[in-house]
């Protein structure tokens, strides 16, 4: 009998039943498609947002909600549950502005959303995991983790910043079973990106598919928005078993833009 798999068939999914899943931003857009990919793998759901529609989302999807604001990032965490087999760092807010004219308060608001707030929810998890022998630790980065834009001083800074604390997590967490990656992808369609491209299409007077494919598609070599389910496929296989080596890691899906 061939033990081999037939390579035509589809790479086995995660098995999350009796594992405890925190994803952050799981309101909408990137998040609520994780969530929804994890919920499939039988993960117990934890979600948190600032938005009361993740309420909605965990009546739908059997979890708990969190109604939480990681702006303050100390007293939100304090909130969220320790004992995580698998977090997905996630929420993000985005500013455009020249870096001379970039409100400071903007700056650091983003910084607390996009790194303290993961930094400190690593933090709180691990102990669970290295108890465990086993933990996720998946962060949604950027192809802005890899490469820099204008008029994006705070997003760039942050993404990179989350690329070096997922690295360091990955090291620390390598002898306890647990990973640590960076998932990166190019533009995705959300809300936040669409508004992007609504407020490029008024600002020069253009249809927003033409904005999307000269000014947002114009670096990748696929010509589309990224969607979100894509991004959770990946997040979803970061928890397979076929991945304990893979630690430390920037995954990209960003059609081909640092190919460049």
């Amino acid at each position: 009998m061939n033990a081999h798999r037939n390579p035509a068939e589809p790479t086995p999914g995660p098995d999350l039943n009796g594992r405890a899943v925190l994803v952050t931003g799981a309101a909408h857009g990137i998040g609520l498609a994780c969530a929804t990919r994890l919920a499939a793998a039988g993960a117990r759901l934890h979600l948190a947002d600032r938005d009361p529609e993740v309420e909605r989302v965990a009546a739908r999807l059997d979890g708990t909600a969190h109604v939480v604001d990681l702006a303050d990032p100390v007293a939100a965490v304090e909130k969220l549950p320790a004992d995580v087999d698998v977090l997905v760092n996630n929420a993000g807010v985005q500013h455009v502005a020249p870096l001379h004219e970039f409100p400071p308060e903007t700056f650091r608001l983003i910084h607390r959303v996009m790194v303290e707030a993961p930094f400190l929810l690593i933090r709180r998890v691990l102990p669970h995991m290295y108890a465990r022998g086993w933990g996720r630790v998946v962060n949604i980065s950027s192809v802005h983790g890899l490469r820099a834009s204008p008029f994006k001083a705070a997003y760039v800074s942050a993404k990179h910043a989350l690329e070096g604390l997922s690295k360091v997590a990955a090291l620390e967490g390598a002898p306890h079973g647990v990973t640590s990656n960076c998932v990166n992808p190019g533009y995705v369609r959300t809300a936040l990106v669409e508004g992007q491209i609504e407020a490029q299409a008024r600002a020069h007077g253009m249809p927003a598919e033409e904005v999307t494919q000269a000014v947002f598609l114009e670096r990748t070599a696929v010509k589309r928005l990224v969607e979100p389910e894509e991004v959770a496929g990946m997040v979803a296989w970061l928890c397979t078993p076929g991945t304990a080596c893979v630690t430390g890691a920037s995954l990209t899906l960003d059609g081909g833009w640092t190919a460049r």
